[in-house]
């Protein structure tokens, strides 16, 4: 077995992170199972993700009724010193601004990206 389809397979641009603090930008009122489901981690450790991001400044999360309703910063530097120059709104854009419909605008991702408005 060589060394790069041994190891090649299992690793991935994007952080668990980077997936759930998209998740929550292209539905803002999602709840966490959902996106754990959707992600492929543990409903914990999307709950231990979101306090990170809150902690970090990057969201807030606003009880409406029973659920949550997470707002991001999108001005907020991206974390490692060699991206701080730039906010996290760029790495959102880059995801959230592609267009699936040419015809018309998604009315879900004009939602989410309102949500990413400081």
């Amino acid at each position: 077995m060589s060394s790069s389809s041994a190891r090649g397979d299992q690793w991935t641009f994007l952080t668990n992170h980077a997936r759930v603090l998209l998740w929550l930008a292209r539905d803002p009122e999602v709840r966490l199972r959902d996106v754990a489901a959707g992600i492929g981690i543990t409903e914990r450790a999307v709950q231990i993700i979101v306090a990170d991001l809150e902690a970090a400044g990057y969201l807030t999360r606003t009880r409406v009724g029973r659920r949550n309703r997470y707002t991001i910063d999108s001005s907020v530097a991206l974390r490692h010193p060699l991206e701080a120059d730039h906010p996290v709104g760029d790495l959102l854009g880059a995801f959230l601004h592609r267009e699936d419909a040419p015809d018309a605008p998604d009315t879900e991702q004009a939602e989410a990206e309102a949500a990413l408005r400081p």
